[in-house]
């Protein structure tokens, strides 16, 4: 990736220019960063890339685009197919915000992402964060956008703290702050601060001898003390919750090409078992099964037909 001859502000001091450059060398080569990628391909990189690892999403991603390699051919699939496609990458209720979207910019904006972040928030399942990413990365309009990676740098580097704290206004302000003037270096910065705190400033094990700009990190300067802020709650543990009932049922789903007898859904949700394995509400009861199909029904996951269950 050539590196960008756009000026920046005094205010990026060293961080940008150093950053970028190690940017031009460092890079992963991942498909949505080709500079042929259109505009839809960054979208779909973006919805894939929420609170999902990177290797996981590569897979999906190159199976998805040569499937629906525009808005309009995803459009003209079956919500169900757009879930099937998405198989385990988890929160399947984005397989149909994205199907949905698709629609939307095929019917409301000539099949094409349209640019505008005001518009890009008008489509479904889009965010600020997602609206200012595809503008940024798709379009190379100057925009600060922040992610959980991006997030950990600024809070190191800029704040001297050992994790970030609650999403909050500041961190648009802190990068608006670092953000060079110009549109590609600008481009550049956003991507290579995600870089950098997704493969050298990590949350467990930073590799600060390898960080680009370790001599401007007010963390290290403090000598790492040990002050992150209070964390948020840990989500449930997922082995036994209802999120993998959710997810059994969506597996027998995908596995088929119809509708399901509703009782197979339940027994999927209680891992097969044809009879509830336990009494109550937790995990391999009826009530849990119940629960779990329910939930799926009220989130439009699937759709149920007499007695029967299919995707929708």
């Amino acid at each position: 990736m050539p590196i960008p001859s756009d000026p920046v502000t005094p205010a990026a001091d060293g961080i940008a220019p150093a950053l970028i450059d190690w940017f031009s060398g460092a890079a992963r080569e991942l498909p949505w960063r080709d500079p042929d990628a259109s505009p839809w391909a960054v979208l779909v990189s973006e919805f894939m890339l929420q609170q999902t690892q990177v290797d996981r999403v590569l897979p999906r991603y190159l199976a998805w685009m040569e499937r629906w390699p525009t808005p309009a051919a995803l459009a003209s699939a079956e919500p169900g197919e757009a879930l099937r496609a998405w198989d385990r990458l988890g929160y399947p209720r984005r397989a149909l915000w994205l199907h949905r979207a698709a629609q939307q910019i095929t019917d409301e904006h000539g099949g094409e992402v349209p640019r505008d972040v005001e518009t890009l928030l008008s489509l479904t399942g889009i965010g600020p964060y997602t609206a200012r990413a595809v503008a940024a990365f798709a379009f190379g309009d100057r925009h600060p956008v922040v992610d959980t990676n991006t997030r950990r740098v600024l809070a190191r580097a800029v704040h001297g703290r050992a994790a970030a704290g609650m999403p909050s206004p500041q961190d648009l302000d802190d990068m608006e702050r670092l953000l060079p003037a110009g549109e590609a270096s600008a481009q550049s910065f956003n991507a290579a601060a995600m870089e950098l705190g997704a493969i050298v400033c990590t949350a467990r094990a930073p590799r600060c001898d390898a960080c680009p700009i370790a001599r401007w990190c007010e963390w290290r300067g403090a000598g790492y003390p040990d002050n992150a802020p209070s964390k948020r709650p840990k989500q449930a543990r997922f082995e036994g919750s209802d999120r993998q009932a959710r997810g059994r049922v969506l597996a027998a789903l995908r596995a088929e090409h119809g509708a399901i007898p509703r009782d197979s859904a339940l027994a999927a949700a209680r891992g097969g078992a044809a009879e509830p394995t336990r009494a109550g509400a937790g995990p391999g009861s009826a009530e849990q099964a119940e629960r779990a199909l329910a939930t799926l029904l009220a989130d439009g996951l699937v759709v149920a037909e007499g007695d029967r269950i299919r995707l929708p």
